[in-house]
Order: structure tokens, then sequence, then C-alpha cells
């Protein structure tokens, strides 16, 4: 395994850029997405009710694959897409539904009487939204964030399937070419595992740093010293 790593160490370290690129990305995409359906989910028109549960049973009744090759071997007959963006577009596309229902709970868990004393204030709805509700639901929607980040990372491998040379399309590569399957596929989990472990780590430590109950106590401290300053 180690004269794998060290005779194509240059490849796969190309590609697990690559692999990482497209996982940020999607994952950047997929919140907007995301957001958007969102807010069709806990917006009181049934039309958009009706739109972003369609968009759910559609992407959980298909798999991630079939999404992917519709997208890049299907519209590339309309409208000509980089297998880059076509493997972000795609799971963003497929991640967004996901990453719509941790949005919707995060938002909904928030206190309504946050948003009723924000309206009274002279607020707006989009306004109460933006500044009141929606960053306390960000940092709720962290850890969930974290695990969909992961998941999407591993199933970034797909992107493969269209020709990308992410981290498993360079490996199906060298592995054709060594001939040696079985062990060039353990260095390449071994670099998942890596990668998955760094930012697991990562995304623990945001966790941490946002976390709402430890943000209540930084506050309430700040506000005791400066009462007692004063």
């Amino acid at each position: 395994m180690l004269e794998i790593f060290l005779s194509n160490y240059n490849a796969l370290f190309e590609a697990l850029l690559i692999t990482i690129k497209v996982t940020v990305s999607s994952l950047l995409l997929g919140s907007i997405i995301g957001l958007v359906f969102a807010f069709f989910s806990i917006s009181n028109i049934k039309l958009l009710n009706f739109i972003a549960q369609g968009y759910l049973i559609l992407v959980r009744g298909t798999p991630m694959i079939v999404q992917i090759c519709i997208l890049y071997f299907g519209i590339s007959s309309i409208l000509t897409l980089p297998q880059f963006w076509a493997g972000v577009i795609a799971l963003a596309f497929h991640n967004g539904a996901y990453i719509s229902e941790i949005f919707r709970g995060s938002i909904q868990s928030i206190d309504k009487g946050q948003m009723e004393a924000a309206r009274s204030l002279g607020m707006n709805y989009k306004l109460a939204m933006r500044r009141i509700i929606l960053p306390q639901a960000f940092k709720r929607a962290i850890p969930a964030l974290g695990n969909q980040f992961i998941l999407l990372l591993k199933e970034s491998a797909l992107v493969a399937y269209i020709g990308m040379t992410d981290l498993w399309g360079a490996t199906m590569s060298i592995a054709g070419s060594n001939f040696r399957p079985l062990e060039t596929y353990i260095v390449t989990g071994l670099f998942y595992l890596v990668l998955v472990g760094l930012f697991t780590f990562i995304f623990g430590k945001l966790e941490k740093r946002y976390d709402p109950e430890k943000t209540v106590k930084r506050s309430i401290k700040r506000t005791k010293g400066i009462t007692i300053e004063s």
C-alpha cells in the first residue's frame, strides 16, 4: 500500500482538492436551495408548500446517481455543462432537500414570541426574520449541517461516473493501471477517513463556539461585567 501511495500521491492529492472543491461548492449552493425551500415549507401559501413537498418527494424517491446522470447526460443535449458544475449542481440539488428540512426545523425551533416582539418594535416580517430569527436558526443548524457535509463529502464520489477525476475517479484510474484494486481502494479509504475526521473536528469546534446556550451564558457574563463596572 505504501508503494501505491508513494507512486501516486501527486494524482491523489490533486484529486483530493477536487473532491473538497466539489463538496464545499455543493454545500454552499445546496444551503441556498435549502433555505429557499425551507421558506416555501413554512409559508402560508399552499402552492409554495406543494412545490416544497414535491421537491422533497422527487429527491428522496430517486437515487443520486440517477439525478447526476440526468443532469449531465440528459440536459447536456440542450445545455452544455462542464463536468465540475454538473456534479456540483446535482449534489446541491440532492442535498438541498435535506438541508431545507434542517433549516425548517431550526427556524421553527425559535420561540414565536421573538417574532412577535420584533414585530411589536416596528420590524416587518423580512427584517425580523433576517435580524432576529435567522441568526439564531443558523447557529442551531450547525450540528446537522456538519453531519450533512460529511455525508456530502462521501457522496461526492459519485461524480466520478460522469468523468470527473475526483478522489474516487483517480482511484479507479490507478487501480485499472496497477491491477492492485484492493490495496488502492484501502489507500483511498484512508484518505476519506482522514478527511472525514478533519472536518468532524472542525464542525465540532464550530458547534461549541456557536452553541446557543453558551452564547447566552457569555452574554450574561458580559452584561454582569458591565453592571459591576457601572
